[in-house]
């Protein structure tokens, strides 16, 4: 009996950072490591390090009088989405229908979102792009807030097969 409470404690996610050794060391901020790994390409962590700080750095000249990190906790925060479809095979048909998103996911889907949001632009340097999209996503406005826009309105439209969300 022991033994498997032992297990169970190890697989409960207490918060969605809570896997991560040490927090960045800059901001001192476990988001921005996490945020900083999802950034990197090939094992080039220098190289996304260097991204993230330089896009803080151009929101701190653009912005002046608000935190950069501030600016970055926000812009994560409006681009979490509360609920999604999922697909669910029912009597041969398969449905839409709309979950409940948990804090893990949320904090993962809208890291990808944002990263999404930059690397489908081109023609500027990324730290550019990244700086945008946060300071866009933090007046509620960009790419990746139009995606959390996109799924919820898409849940709404399916609250119809939500009775399946067993």
């Amino acid at each position: 009996m022991n033994r498997s409470r032992q297990a169970s404690q190890r697989t409960h996610r207490s918060s969605p950072l809570s896997d991560l050794k040490s927090p960045d060391p800059r901001f001192g901020s476990k988001l921005v490591s996490k945020f900083v790994n999802c950034l990197m390409l090939d094992g080039k962590k220098a190289t996304s390090t260097r991204i993230f700080y330089m896009a803080m750095d151009m929101i701190e000249n653009r912005m002046p009088g608000i935190d950069p990190l501030e600016v970055f906790n926000v812009a994560i925060e409006n681009v979490k989405p509360a609920v999604e479809v999922r697909s669910k095979r029912v009597g041969g048909a398969n449905y839409q229908v709309p979950m409940q998103v948990n804090k893990v996911r949320q904090q993962s889907l809208s890291i990808r979102w944002l990263i999404g949001a930059c690397r489908s632009k081109s023609g500027r340097p990324m730290f550019v792009r990244l700086a945008e999209e946060l300071m866009a996503a933090f007046r509620r406005e960009g790419e990746a807030v139009a995606k959390r826009e996109q799924t919820i309105k898409m849940a709404e439209a399916n609250k119809a097969f939500s009775h399946f969300a067993w």
